[in-house]
Order: C-alpha cells, then sequence, then structure tokens
C-alpha cells in the first residue's frame, strides 16, 4: 500500500467497525512509517481503532512494519534478553527494568535493553541513564560490542525507530493510548527472542505474547500488575499480577502473589519515583546494596527475567513453584551483594567515557 486512497479504503474498512487482518495491517502500518499518510487520515485511524478495539492480528500486523523499517543490531548472542514495559501506567515509580538489567549483566545474561525517554513518567529509562554516564549512541558496531562483551547494551528507540517520527505529532495531539504504545516492546532492535515484557492493560497480556510466538519468539512473560492505586507494568509488591507466557511453545496463564516470593506486601507509593537525577541517585544506592522497596521490587521482576533468560526455571506443571522463584530472588540478590550489577554499571559507563575521549582524540 502506498497512495492515499488505498489508506482511505482501509480507513473506511475500520471505521464501519471492522477488523483488519494482519496483511492489510502490515500495509496500513507500513503506509505510516514511510510517510506517506496525511495526519488527518492517520488520527482518525488511530481513533477508529481505539473505539471499536484493536486485535491481535491487527497488532501481528503492525509489528511486522515497524519491524521492517527499524535500523536492527548485528550479531547478537542467541541468548540475547529484553525487559521492557509500554509504560503508561501513569504509577511514576523509580526506573525498574533499568535497574534489573544491571542484575542480569552481573549474572552474565546478555540484555538488550529497549528504552526511550519519559512519555507518560518523569524519568524513563535514557533519562536515567543519561545521568549514570550512559548517554543513547547510534553506534551499531559499539552496542553490539557492549552486548557481547559486557552482556549489556541500552537500545535507544528514537535511534533505531526513525520512522516513527511521522506518527509522533498525531501521538502526542490525540493523548490516549493508541496502538503504537504496545509497538515499541515487541520491535527490540536486537530482534531478541527472549522477552519480560511488562503491559499497561490485562487483556493485552495474551495478544501479546500470541504476536509474539507467530513471529518467531521462544520464550516471553507478558505480565500486568495490580496495585492499591492501579495497574502496573511491572510486578509490584502492592498486589498480584497476571502473566501470560510462552513456554515450550505453549501459551500459559499464570497468577502471582508477592508471598510467593517471600516478600511483603507494600504500597505501590514506597517505589515512588523523581526526575532522572533523584532516580538516578536511587538507583546508585540500589546497586551499592540499599536495602528496601526498590531492592525488592527489582528482585521480584530480575527472578522473572532469570526464568524467561533460562537460568532458573519457576513454572512447574502450569504455576509458578513459590520455591523456585525465591530461587531466583536470592540469585538476582547476589549480583548486586556481591558487587557484580554496580560493576556492570560501571562498565557501561566507563565504556561510554572511552568513546567520548577517542572522539575528542584525547586516548
Amino acid at each position: 500500500m502506498t497512495g492515499k486512497t488505498d489508506f482511505a479504503a482501509v480507513l473506511r474498512k475500520v471505521a464501519d467497525g471492522k477488523s483488519l487482518a494482519s496483511h492489510e495491517a502490515d500495509a496500513a502500518f507500513s503506509a505510516i512509517m514511510a510517510g506517506s499518510v496525511d495526519a488527518p487520515l492517520l488520527a482518525a485511524f488511530l481513533t477508529a481503532l481505539k473505539v471499536r478495539g484493536e486485535t491481535e492480528a491487527e497488532l501481528t500486523g503492525a509489528v511486522q512494519a515497524v519491524r521492517r523499517y527499524m535500523t536492527t543490531l548485528p550479531d547478537v548472542p542467541d541468548n540475547t534478553l529484553d525487559v521492557c514495559g509500554t509504560g503508561g501506567d501513569g504509577l511514576g515509580t523509580l526506573n525498574v527494568s533499568t535497574a534489573v538489567a544491571f542484575v542480569l549483566a552481573g549474572l552474565g545474561v546478555p540484555v538488550a535493553k529497549h528504552g526511550n525517554r519519559a512519555l507518560s513518567s518523569r524519568s524513563g529509562a535514557t533519562d536515567v541513564l543519561e545521568v549514570l554516564g550512559i548517554p543513547p549512541t547510534d553506534d551499531l558496531t559499539l552496542l553490539s560490542e557492549r552486548l557481547r562483551e559486557n552482556n549489556l547494551a541500552f537500545l535507544a528507540a528514537p535511534f533505531h525507530h526513525p520512522a516513527m517520527r511521522h506518527a509522533a505529532p498525531i501521538r502526542k495531539a490525540l493523548g490516549f493510548r493508541t496502538l503504537f504504545n504496545l509497538l515499541g516492546p515487541l520491535c527490540n532492535p536486537a530482534q531478541v527472542h527472549r522477552q519480560l515484557i511488562g503491559v499497561f492493560d490485562a487483556r493485552w497480556c495474551e495478544p501479546v505474547v500470541r504476536t509474539l510466538a507467530n513471529l518467531g519468539s521462544t520464550h516471553v512473560w507478558a505480565l500486568h500488575g495490580t496495585t492499591d492505586e492501579g495497574g502496573s507494568d511491572e510486578l509490584t509488591l502492592a498486589g498480584p499480577a497476571q502473566i501470560v507466557c510462552l513456554e515450550d511453545a505453549k501459551v500459559l496463564s499464570l497468577s502471582f502473589e508477592p508471598e510467593m516470593a517471600g516478600m511483603v506486601r507494600t504500597p505501590i507509593s514506597a517505589v515512588r519515583g523523581g526526575n532522572a537525577e533523584e532516580n538516578a541517585v536511587a538507583l546508585r544506592a540500589l546497586l551499592n546494596g540499599a536495602p528496601g522497596p526498590y531492592r525488592d521490587t527489582v528482585l521480584l521482576n530480575a527472578a522473572a527475567a532469570l526464568h524467561v533468560a533460562g537460568r532458573g526455571s519457576v513454572v512447574q506443571n502450569g504455576t509458578i513453584n513459590a520455591q523456585a522463584f525465591r530461587n531466583n530472588v536470592v540469585l538476582a540478590a547476589s549480583a548486586i551483594d556481591d558487587g557484580s550489577a554496580r560493576a556492570a554499571l560501571d562498565r557501561a559507563a566507563m565504556t561510554n567515557s572511552t568513546l567520548i575521549k577517542t572522539n575528542a582524540g584525547l586516548s
């Protein structure tokens, strides 16, 4: 699909309440990525999808289109993992998945962490990483080296999804969640097959997993937590979580309670974040061994990620085994307590410092 007439025909179909096949959604989103869709048509299309309710087939087609236009990372280890949330839960918590990335890298798990600047929170992954001395880079060779040598690469979404700029003004103007809010976590530039994905709405957990399964993923957890203040795109101490997972080519539904990890329920306000500088201070303190709800929340999510990474199975007979999950919590905690997670941060910042000196002719 390249012409406006074709897109208008698709828009009429969606406006009539009809669903698109995956190939139709692929063509429509390809036109959007190519910048060939005028703003009024794009706004009407996204709104019509939202009002009717997007489908799994439409999500699949959209993901295929966005992946086709993204800039990918070369030489990625086969067992690389991503831990990423959709955002949009409005809770304003500290940076959990970014901290989890350092914990996993400290344990030797290769992590290609996809992220962005703050959109609905005060501090996105890219924001806090900049304060920590790890600004975003579009150097694919460097990112690949970081991943292979240090088990950690941070992939700033704008550098890998330049075609998204065509939709950005309309998304901002609409002011509500659209299908685009789900696409980032499903379009990792390292083309990973293992993912822990936090989802802002529980109804999307199964479609997300089935979409990734259809597109070649092997190990996926899509989860939605509940808290005393609303839903969360992470496991929290504040309430249970719904999980849909891809295990041995089967899609399973699981439930999780923080007590299963030996944790005490704690209001979500205990991990309320601030701006990038404040969140960076908290993250450094966490990696230096500071106890508290932030550490425990990171350990919950790291334990789940270790399962997805194949480093400690917690699913037995279709349910989460509490003792196995606690074993993963202990393993994740060891990376903090022995300094491995902090060393992963130091290596990432040191690599960037060396790059800056080299570019300045100072090395």
